[in-house]
């Protein structure tokens, strides 16, 4: 979690040394301008927009709009005592109790930014023995890896990160720049709070390329983690037996429940397990079923390889965890990287493990019963696939006039870039 102002993690005081393993945006990365900009993604500041709801001046009023990530789910349902589709429909129930009007599921943003992760890595693959940057592609989900990669890695790196968008900053886009337009509003006048497993979360929201100058407003205005959300219920001494169950809504506008669904993978929305299965079918004409991950160093780094004949096709890897990152590294600038694609996530254990939620009571230490509980948790949702999701096709027409449109360009791609920046002498691996 950032160091700094009320996001600071139990048991982290100025001057203490800081294990990357646990923290990546700590305060020697942290600029005053973004310190001022994540103290505003608070509890405080939702209650204030919620505040000036109240009061009688109509022009300041928002519409406010909540995302869920899947990632998020699972918490609640270990601490709620439910299934998770019960749970999410608790979750519902309590933030409209706050003036919250729509609350959506992040699904199908992360359904967007697997698709656009597919075809990307094909276009890379493609065109291998000619572009030196295109090979290993880097997913792009997680915003302290991204962090990681601009401040400290830099050219090494960079060109090789996927530029599909991550997850949450779609779901931001598809908030501000499809459904504010549907219910016909100005996108400044919605405020969009997305809850989230990871505080590097926030860090990604106030990033200046998802800042519309023109209108003073975020693609993400604010992101609570789920930790937050269930301090604010405890603080309220909220009853989940007491709250209505709500059912989520849909983007579209449609009647009816969502059926909460969940991506193929261990709890992070399985980037290379989708792009593996559509590589193997799209390159070389093979239908993969089942995949069998490889441990090398640990369970957070894992090999997975496509074979013909004795031939090797193609060779992924999940690296999670910066102890297993900086192995990574340190083989990249050594030229030895045999991957194609590598999912990176800076949380050991990927998304479900997000300190944002993770975290014991006792602060400060990772909760391992409660992580295995939430993986257990989620594993229980259904599997299904972006490519046969049909508010994506329709989303992919209606909004962006065609997956390979300048539109769908724009507005679910995002670019990388080098920010020199020394590393914090404190930081130890």
């Amino acid at each position: 979690a950032p160091v700094t102002l009320s996001l600071d993690p139990p048991g982290v005081h100025e001057g203490s040394q800081l294990l990357l393993s646990a923290c990546l945006s700590c305060d020697g990365c942290l600029s005053e301008e973004e310190s001022l900009k994540i103290s505003q993604q608070s509890l405080e500041e939702v209650e204030r927009v919620l505040a000036l709801n109240k009061k009688c001046d109509v022009s300041k009023h928002k519409v406010l709009v909540a995302s869920i990530c899947p990632q998020s789910l699972p918490f609640f349902a270990v601490k709620f005592g439910l299934d998770i589709t019960e749970a999410a429909h608790k979750l519902c129930g309590f933030l409209k109790t706050l003036g919250v009007q729509f609350v959506f599921d992040t699904t199908l943003a992360a359904g967007f930014s697997i698709l656009e992760s597919q075809r990307e890595f094909i276009q890379r693959y493609r065109r291998r023995h000619h572009d030196s940057h295109a090979l290993p592609m880097f997913t792009s989900s997680c915003p302290g890896w991204i962090r990681y990669s601009e401040r400290v890695l830099g050219s090494l790196v960079t060109p090789h990160i996927c530029t599909a968008r991550s997850p949450q900053q779609v779901m931001g886009c598809l908030v501000k720049k499809y459904f504010s337009k549907q219910q016909k509003l100005s996108p400044e006048k919605v405020y969009h709070v997305l809850v989230a497993p990871c505080f590097d979360k926030k860090l990604e929201a106030v990033r200046e390329e998802f800042y519309n100058s023109l209108l003073e407003t975020r693609d993400v205005d604010c992101v609570l983690t789920s930790g937050e959300i269930y301090c604010l219920m405890e603080q309220r001494k909220v009853s989940v037996e007491e709250l209505d169950s709500v059912p989520l809504d849909h983007v579209l506008g449609e009647a009816g429940d969502v059926a909460l669904v969940r991506h193929e993978g261990r709890g992070s929305e399985g980037f290379l397990e989708h792009v593996f299965k559509h590589a193997a079918k799209e390159l070389f004409g093979l239908d993969v079923h089942e995949i069998t991950y490889k441990h090398l160093r640990n369970r957070d780094f894992q090999e997975v390889t496509l074979e013909r004949d004795g031939e090797t096709l193609l060779q992924f890897a999940a690296v999670y965890g910066f102890r297993n990152i900086q192995t990574l590294v340190h083989r990249m600038r050594k030229g030895r990287v045999p991957y194609q694609l590598v999912e990176v996530l800076s949380c050991p254990g990927g998304c479900l493990s997000g300190r944002g939620q993770a975290e014991s009571e006792a602060g400060g230490k990772v909760d391992k019963v409660l992580i295995q509980q939430m993986e257990e948790a989620y594993s229980s949702l259904p599997i299904r696939l972006p490519e046969v999701n049909p508010a994506l096709h329709t989303l992919y027409q209606e909004w962006l006039q065609g997956q390979d449109s300048q539109q769908a360009s724009t507005l679910l791609h995002t670019q990388y870039r080098n920010q020199s920046h020394t590393q914090p002498p404190h930081m130890q691996w």
